[in-house]
């Protein structure tokens, strides 16, 4: 009896194991954020607004350490976020009957040493305008724009994981710029000989591409 249950047990793990991979759901941390955000900062348009305090609980969620600004710490500043509303269709008595409301976010992430990275998320949602349920309307938009900040701020969760990239290709150019640097200051131009080549770009096939005349300077004696 003791093996059939444990088999059981089992089987009941296995089936809501695939069931998770299927829904697309993720457990808490699995998102594969940079170490130069795991301690981090937050600047925003409005210190204590909803937007505000979600984004810190969605930090929060995947132990991010939230800590005051600092030049050796990385920063998320929000910058701003914007709210608005069109008409998609009518009632035959002209009165508007489908909504759709969309909700912007901008916002930068700054990496101490390696650069500054400016992104915005934004989303839309249709709504049903009831006439019939006027005094409940309000409550119904405060609710979807709730829902909008939420999702917002989990698309800035998955830009910090896919953060790894953008510094990696600035890491990158800041060695290839390094490299080139180091070149240019290793040329002594004062030094440099000028070479000066006449070349035949005519139709002779024995000729062709072939110097004519080559003269080199000596740039110490050119003034």
């Amino acid at each position: 009896m003791t093996s059939i249950f444990r088999s059981l047990r089992t089987l009941l793990v296995v089936v809501a194991a695939l069931a998770t991979a299927s829904c697309g759901f993720q457990l808490r941390g699995s998102y594969n954020l940079p170490d130069e955000i795991q301690k981090l900062s937050i600047t925003s348009f409005d210190q204590y607004g909803k937007l505000t305090r979600e984004m810190k609980s969605q930090l929060r969620l995947y132990d991010i350490d939230l800590v005051p600004p600092a030049e050796t710490i990385s920063n998320l500043s929000l910058n701003g976020e914007s709210y608005g509303e069109s008409t998609l269709s009518l009632y035959q008595n002209s009165r508007v009957a489908e909504k759709q409301f969309a909700y912007t976010v901008s916002y930068s992430v700054t990496v101490p040493g390696k650069g500054n990275y400016s992104f915005s998320t934004s989303l839309s949602r249709t709504y049903l305008d009831n006439p019939l349920t006027a005094l409940a309307k309000s409550v119904e938009e405060e609710m979807l724009a709730q829902e909008m900040r939420v999702e917002a701020t989990k698309q800035i969760m998955r830009q910090l994981a896919r953060l790894n990239a953008h510094i990696e290709a600035y890491e990158r150019e800041e060695a290839e710029e390094k490299a080139l640097r180091e070149l240019y200051q290793g040329v002594d131009s004062t030094n440099a000989d000028l070479t000066i080549e006449t070349r035949f770009d005519g139709k002779d096939e024995e000729s062709r591409g072939k110097p004519l005349s080559s003269f080199t300077t000596d740039s110490e004696n050119v003034e």
